[in-house]
């Protein structure tokens, strides 16, 4: 059992900044990768940026160079940091977890408007 808590979104203007956390508790020593997923209204959940145990990231295209992913083990809490915010980044953001064996959990979710 492990529970993610998202926070941090908001509404922002293009070309600002935001960071969103993911706090995970619960049985957190199996989980060997987290990361953030989004999903606009019409669209599929599509993966922002992933981290591994080992400190390996992964980013989407469309946000490379913008955010970026990292971790504190201390706190058993995962950021997203989005600068150069664009209204195409409008989306519900998801934090998820991968246990090995086990179905991936996912957070409720924190709603990110971008708009002038």
């Amino acid at each position: 059992q492990v529970q993610l808590v998202e926070s941090g979104g908001g509404l922002v203007q293009p070309g600002g900044s935001l960071r969103l956390s993911c706090a995970a508790s619960g049985s957190i020593f199996g989980i060997y990768a987290m990361g953030w997923y989004r999903q606009a209204p019409g669209k599929q959940r599509e993966l922002v940026a992933a981290i591994t145990n080992d400190g390996s990231t992964n980013y989407g295209d469309s946000v490379k160079g913008r955010f970026t992913i990292s971790r504190d083990n201390t706190k058993n809490t995962m950021y997203l940091q989005m600068n150069s915010l664009k209204p195409e980044d409008t989306a519900v953001y998801y934090c998820n977890a991968l246990v090995r064996f086990t179905p991936a959990y996912w957070g409720q979710g924190t709603q990110v408007t971008v708009s002038s």
